[in-house]
């Protein structure tokens, strides 16, 4: 026991500040990796190989020899199998580190053109919702979206209710699909989206809302969802879905997070131009 106690009294002697800022690294990527795969299929199959790896020191030295030899060997073909099973999580991950501050923000900084898109947007959709027309609407932002937009028909038109509320028309050849939102153009329509694998989403939700979670999940993407069956707008955001929200609510919302995304990435960018200016004067 002494023994032991002069071991960790040695090893917090010996911590620098460089280790305490190593820990906090590694806590600051786990903690956020456990954020990306919260309330998925990867947080249950974690807990399982987690299970596996607590079972390998108990069954060595309970000397069961069977299930330490399937457990060992489980866990040496073990890299290559969590890649294939975690390469949904994984893509999301890589594709939110790859949200730096050189990629190009789809939020006009003009704060009048942007309301005025959002309130063609919204006018829109409460107009869709109140006659329960289904409507699958997503915004761009700074991850592009040009695989789903291949995939539909390309407009380029200006955001105009009027435009939104015929794209919705039942039985029209682009009402069945989402909508894609650039700036302040309709760049495409009745665009295929990926539905999201999410176990715990509501049973009682359709395709459409799966639609809209599934694009949250891969993007920074902000879509609206208008329920065919009820007129409900919902919002999906990061994987997460909100509902219920009236045009007000709906407007303020999506006014916030636009402009705060806008504010938040100028503000990176002009602090690394300072630190790019900083460099450029110590080298001269």
């Amino acid at each position: 026991m002494q023994e032991v106690l002069n071991m960790i009294i040695n090893t917090i002697k010996n911590i620098s500040i460089w280790s305490v800022l190593d820990i906090l690294v590694v806590s600051y990527i786990f903690f956020k990796g456990y954020m990306l795969i919260k309330e998925t299929r990867a947080e249950q199959l974690l807990k399982g190989i987690a299970l596996i790896v607590a079972l390998l020191p108990i069954s060595y030295l309970l000397r069961l020899d069977m299930l330490y030899f399937i457990l060992s060997k489980t866990i040496t073909i073990g890299v290559l199998t969590i890649i294939i099973i975690f390469q949904p999580e994984i893509r999301r991950a890589l594709e939110h580190i790859g949200r730096s501050a050189f990629d190009d923000l789809h939020v006009m900084q003009d704060d009048e053109a942007l309301e005025e898109v959002i309130t063609e947007l919204v006018n829109a959709v409460a107009n869709l919702a109140e006659t329960a027309t289904g409507a699958l609407i997503a915004i761009e932002q700074s991850t592009g979206l040009g695989e789903v937009i291949s995939n539909g028909t390309e407009l380029d038109a200006k955001v105009s209710s009027a435009l939104l509320e015929n794209i919705f028309v039942v039985n029209t050849p682009l009402h069945d699909g989402a909508t894609i939102i650039r700036n302040d153009r309709i760049v495409a329509a009745g665009c295929v989206l990926p539905l999201s694998s999410n176990t715990s989403i509501n049973k009682k939700l359709g395709t459409r809302h799966r639609a809209g979670i599934g694009l949250s999940e891969t993007s920074d993407a902000l879509i609206i969802i208008v329920s065919e069956e009820t007129g409900t707008i919902s919002l999906a955001v990061n994987g997460r879905l909100t509902r219920n929200y009236d045009k007000d609510k709906l407007k303020s919302i999506l006014m916030r997070i636009m402009i705060n995304r806008r504010e938040k990435r100028v503000k990176t960018l002009g602090e690394k131009v300072k630190v790019w200016i900083t460099k450029i004067k110590r080298q001269k």
